[in-house]
């Protein structure tokens, strides 16, 4: 089991979502670009829904509204990808097309 230890809270202070990654800079200066393919929901969002987000308390998290979809900045650094399994997303699919 492999723990992350931080010295500091990783903080965002810029997101910005293109077709394929989800870009985070970081108020120490980092920046962590992460493929769209981690976060399905992101990846089957329109680029309006990709749009519609808001940075949780100081920068600790990114809420996407329109998806449901909340994303830790310790655990982008963690590496960590969605957790959804494959029957929620399928779910999720299929309850966006009814709509």
């Amino acid at each position: 089991m492999t723990i992350l230890a931080l010295e500091v809270e990783p903080i965002a202070v810029n997101v910005t979502v293109t077709d394929d990654d989800l870009v985070v800079n970081l108020t120490d200066g980092r920046c962590i670009i992460v493929p769209l393919a981690w976060y399905p929901r992101l990846l089957y969002a329109t680029p309006a829904e990709r749009q519609n987000f808001q940075l949780l308390g100081d920068g600790y998290a990114i809420e996407f509204h329109d998806l449901d979809e909340h994303i830790g900045i310790e655990g982008l650094l963690a590496g960590r990808r969605s957790g959804e399994s494959q029957k929620s997303l399928a779910r999720w699919l299929d309850e966006r097309k009814s709509k």
